[in-house]
């Protein structure tokens, strides 16, 4: 159940990057990411991706709370979709332990940017978990 749940936020992760930058249909770019990665829990996936948009504009203030230095449009490419991923499932989802929602955010940003994508990501979904 892990993996899948790894897998679904990467597949979540790459939505939300990729429309960051060109007009895209989410189900379809979700329904490729599942093809293309495997193992994923589909329905965890589709309400992540769901969740994180609709709340995408409040995410984004809240994000900014956290990171008063930064806007969010400044931030590191990969962090941002992350952080929105990780915003909503730690203020909105409820259904993983916030240490763990971290973790995975923390690794899926090692994975895809770098060690100081991963060190602002914790900091930022650190600060967030405080507020819970």
């Amino acid at each position: 159940m892990a993996r899948k749940r790894h897998l679904s936020r990467i597949a979540v992760m790459q939505v939300l990057f990729e429309r960051g930058y060109r007009e895209i249909d989410d189900k379809k770019s979700l329904r490729k990411n599942i093809e293309e990665l495997g193992n994923v829990d589909e329905e965890f996936a589709q309400t992540l991706l769901e969740g994180s948009l609709s709340m995408e504009d409040e995410l984004k203030k809240e994000i900014e709370l956290k990171a008063p230095e930064w806007s969010f449009d400044r931030m590191d490419p990969i962090a941002r979709p992350v952080l929105i991923m990780g915003a909503f499932e730690l203020l909105y989802a409820n259904d993983a332990p916030p240490a763990v929602v971290m973790n995975e955010c923390i690794e899926i940003a090692k994975e895809y940017g770098t060690d100081e994508t991963g060190k602002f990501v914790n900091g930022v979904l650190n600060a967030l978990a405080k507020g819970l």
